[in-house]
């Protein structure tokens, strides 16, 4: 019976890769990626040689039976998405879930997650928070922000920077004026950039400026 190892890759900075998950991705069997480009590109980086085979958002409900009998028939796999922890905002949940039903083991090495370093740098309060990874673009988008703008813990979520003004614009709607607001992009990279105010300041700052890249959005407690 193999095991599953879920791997977390840099988000920016290529030195933020763990040992262990540099010794893991030598030893696997073969290695699942969320695009198979980004990760030759670490591997390459990192003078690893490894097979790799493609499991993404697209086709991870049609692979999923093939890749747990492969798994079953080998003696260790590893997991990764493009960027981060496999499974947080990336492909990854449905097959640590089938691994469990078919008793394979799996693990999850510790490692890079934007989410986290967003949270401890807004400077808001992290005893008690939620994650709401992406909002919806559409569909139920308008009730999620109405209930984040309702929440008494302090709420991380991700966004889009061609979405970002149109975030803002739709909290002013539903939050109180005083509220603070954090807006962390480029997390480990060059151009990391904190930006923290309330909605009104920020939105003026969205409006002077273009925000490109990863972005999260840390939003104050009630």
């Amino acid at each position: 019976m193999g095991k599953l190892v879920l791997i977390p890759t840099p988000i920016g900075n290529l030195e933020d890769i763990t040992m262990r998950a540099i010794r893991i991705l030598s030893e696997c069997d073969f290695i699942l990626a969320e695009d198979t480009r980004v990760t030759k590109k670490l591997l390459n980086h990192l003078e690893i040689s490894k097979p790799i085979q493609s499991f993404h958002i697209h086709n991870e409900h049609k692979v999923l039976n093939n890749f747990i009998e492969k798994i079953q028939n080998s003696i260790l796999v590893a997991l990764v998405s493009d960027a981060g922890t496999p499974g947080i905002s990336d492909p990854g949940f449905l097959l640590v879930r089938a691994c469990i039903e078919n008793e394979i083991e799996v693990e999850c090495l510790p490692g890079p997650t934007a989410l986290i370093p967003a949270l401890v740098v807004s400077g808001f309060p992290t005893d008690r928070f939620i994650f709401e990874g992406f909002l919806p673009h559409k569909k139920g988008r308008q009730t999620r922000i109405q209930e984040i703008c309702k929440e008494e813990r302090t709420t991380v979520l991700y966004e889009s920077p061609h979405r970002i003004n149109k975030l803002l614009l739709q909290l002013k709607e539903y939050i109180q004026p005083e509220r603070q607001i954090a807006i962390v992009r480029e997390i480990s990279k060059y151009y990391e950039e904190v930006l923290r105010g309330n909605v009104d300041d920020l939105i003026q700052i969205a409006n002077s400026k273009e925000l490109k890249g990863e972005i999260v959005v840390v939003i104050s407690a009630l």
